[in-house]
């Protein structure tokens, strides 16, 4: 009874210990990570549950109000997709750094994400910016995605559908 059961027991707990060591081998990073540095502050903005001053226009036309925000994950969702280490894109970026602002750029036709800057304050990111192009024969977008911990994020957008006018939106998010 006990070897019937060994065999069984030793083989999930070896092939438990493979996936352990696989998940351990995918979470190498070869640029910034934007997504798990966003999942962080979207959970401790969750916590912290600020009252954020929120304008938006579109078009020129403005509208500001103040709450706070009830799911930060929608809220921030822009950003965590803004990540540049997917696994097809691994040596598609070119890193530079320029008076303490880490920049990752990309000229790769089929990478939306142009170009990430990161100005540091210390250990930490004390603003993000990011600039995503999408472009195909119907649509073309530009978005310029800012974000400083603690005091604002800012998403404008520029938008060109063939057959319809432009449009140009933005929403800035400040923490009071």
């Amino acid at each position: 009874m006990i070897k019937k059961l060994f065999i069984p027991v030793f083989a999930l707990a070896l092939f438990s210990c493979n996936q352990r060591k696989e998940a351990q081998a995918n979470t190498d990073l070869v640029y910034f990570d934007i997504k798990g540095y966003f999942k962080k502050e979207i959970s401790r903005l969750q916590k912290l549950n600020p009252i954020i001053n929120k304008t938006v226009s579109v078009n020129g036309e403005t509208e500001s109000k103040s709450y706070k925000i009830a799911d930060w994950s929608k809220e921030l969702d822009i950003f965590v997709n803004a990540d540049i280490n997917k696994t097809s894109w691994k040596g598609s970026f070119k890193t530079t750094e320029q008076n303490g602002v880490e920049i990752y750029t990309s000229d790769h036709k089929k990478i939306p994400i142009k170009k990430i800057s990161i100005t540091w304050k210390g250990k930490k990111a004390g603003k993000i910016e990011i600039i995503i192009d999408n472009k195909n024969i119907l649509y073309q977008s530009q978005d310029t995605l800012t974000y400083c911990p603690d005091s604002l994020y800012e998403i404008k957008k520029q938008q060109k559908i063939r057959l319809l006018k432009n449009k140009k939106y933005s929403i800035v998010g400040k923490l009071k």
